[in-house]
């Protein structure tokens, strides 16, 4: 199907007019009727500044705190989309702008008619700006106050990403959370480059947010825009970042450079920082993190979103994250254990396979075990979020969490 978008100077009295001919579906949009995301913000931990709430997009809705599974390059490493929805329980993915633009490249997704067409994913899609792949490439990316340009990775062509050009590209994506074109400050960074970059984030930010604002989304839904607070480990930075951010007065607003290298109490101490200030009725989506125990961590102290690759990319490896603690499944001592692969799991891999059998497949080198793995972790990452939630509805989200920081660390 083939989406033909034009903005409606004169039909203001309609949210959209469609005219379909054999070869087009002409979708007429007005600007000013587009309906946005939402955010209701449903409960509050008595005890902490934990959150539960409920994000709708065109896409459906997501019930928060939630986790968002990484997709970089349209897919979710190992794991099928049917298994994502019916068995890992997401709510929304992520895609990669970096990857996505390099390849499959943007001419093939907008005539897929976007990344949810492209790739058949029909809940909602976040997409990063790319900054951060951009800026990890540091011996291929000249930055300035245009942009940054860079040499592919993959055939080390070069291009040039500015703050309205990432936009550009993720409306083509088609994703419903587009995220504004940053520096991502390393960890280490010292206090002066922390403000330069913070400062030339802001300014991009600035030209990012006007550019978005002047453009309409391509495949007849509405997409949204979200900010990036920055400033590394330096509390005077982030707050400063933070005031700036929360009064550009988006539908949502994120947190970067955490995660980078930083000491993680300092992490803990930036995001709390950060959402004295960030408003509390919009989500907050720490970016990039992280272990378990980072994600209670991150909801006890009023973070709505997270994504990160740490459940696949360690489950590729032979790391299960579960209840009662980490199993590293190319261990010995899991030779002759055949006990399910998690008795307390909630995906059917948990139940269908053994400890024996999944060491077996990793020490074959089978195929197999990545995705029994990566299913697994990602489906008690979600479940972790859903749990989180229930307590946070409950109103004893502290105690819950106490005693689940204590069993999800144990090495088993």
């Amino acid at each position: 199907m083939r989406y033909l978008a034009l903005h409606a100077l004169s039909v203001y009295d309609v949210d959209f007019l469609i005219i379909t001919s054999p070869h087009y579906h002409i979708i007429t949009l007005s600007h000013h009727h587009i309906k946005q995301m939402t955010f209701e913000l449903q409960h509050t931990d008595p005890n902490s500044n934990a959150r539960a709430g409920e994000i709708t997009t065109d896409h459906g809705k997501i019930e928060t705190p939630i986790f968002m599974p990484v997709g970089t390059v349209a897919s979710v490493k190992a794991v099928h989309f049917k298994e994502l929805k019916d068995d890992i329980k997401a709510q929304i993915i992520l895609g990669n702008t970096y990857h996505l633009y390099l390849r499959p490249g943007i001419d093939i997704l907008e005539q897929a008619g976007g990344l949810h067409k492209f790739n058949g994913w029909d809940k909602p899609i976040l997409t990063d700006s790319g900054g951060f792949q951009v800026f990890s490439l540091a011996a291929n990316r000249k930055l300035n106050e245009e942009g940054a340009t860079f040499r592919s990775h993959i055939d080390g062509s070069k291009h040039l990403f500015t703050p309205e050009r990432a936009v550009d590209i993720q409306r083509s994506i088609g994703a419903d959370i587009i995220m504004a074109f940053d520096e991502c400050t390393p960890g280490d960074a010292d206090y002066n480059y922390a403000k330069k970059s913070m400062e030339l984030t802001h300014r991009w930010l600035v030209r990012g947010t006007k550019h978005f604002d002047a453009t309409e989304p391509k495949y007849g839904y509405s997409q949204t825009f979200f900010p990036i607070v920055q400033g590394c480990v330096y509390p005077d930075l982030r707050r400063q970042s933070a005031e700036f951010i929360a009064s550009q007065n988006r539908d949502g607003n994120a947190i970067g450079g955490l995660a980078v290298g930083e000491p993680t109490e300092k992490m803990y101490e930036m995001i709390e920082v950060v959402n004295e200030i960030l408003p509390h009725n919009k989500p907050r989506y720490l970016m990039g993190v992280g272990t378990p125990q980072n994600l209670l961590e991150g909801i006890e102290r009023g973070i709505d979103m997270f994504d990160c690759v740490m459940p696949t990319r360690n489950g590729r490896n032979g790391m299960l994250f579960t209840s009662q603690g980490i199993m590293n499944m190319k261990n010995e001592k899991w030779k002759n254990d055949f006990s399910p692969v998690d008795e307390f799991g909630t995906s059917y891999v948990d139940h269908a396979y053994t400890k024996a059998y999944l060491r077996h497949l990793f020490i074959s080198k089978e195929y197999l075990a990545l995705q029994i793995a990566s299913i697994h972790n990602l489906a008690f990452y979600l479940w972790l979020m859903s749990e989180a939630r229930k307590h946070i509805q409950i109103g004893d989200f502290v105690p819950w969490k106490a005693e689940m920081m204590y069993r999800i660390a144990r090495r088993l």
